[in-house]
C-alpha cells in the first residue's frame, strides 16, 4: 500500500518552515550576497551585452569578407594579362 499523500504534503510542508524559519534562509542570503559581490568584483559583461557584442562580431567578419573579395577583384583588375 502506499502511504498518505496527506502525510507527505504535512512533512514537506513542516520541513520547508524549519528551513525557512531556522539558520539555513541566514546562511542563503549571507552567500548569495557573498556570491553577487565577487561577480561583481569580477567584471563580468551581462548575457545581454556578450549576444549584442557577438552581432557585432558576425557583422564585422560579413564585412570583412566582402572587402577582401573586393580587394581580390581590385587586384585581378590590375594585374596586366600574360602576353
Amino acid at each position: 500500500m502506499l502511504p498518505n499523500q496527506k502525510l507527505f504534503d504535512e512533512l514537506g510542508d513542516k520541513i520547508s518552515q524549519a528551513v525557512n524559519q531556522g539558520p539555513f534562509k541566514d546562511i542563503e542570503h549571507n552567500l548569495r550576497a557573498l556570491v553577487q559581490s565577487t561577480l561583481q568584483k569580477l567584471d563580468i559583461v551581462t548575457r545581454e551585452e556578450f549576444d549584442v557584442q557577438q552581432e557585432v562580431l558576425l557583422r564585422t567578419r560579413e564585412q570583412l569578407v566582402a572587402l577582401e573579395a573586393r580587394i581580390s577583384e581590385l587586384e585581378k583588375a590590375l594585374t596586366p594579362p600574360a602576353a
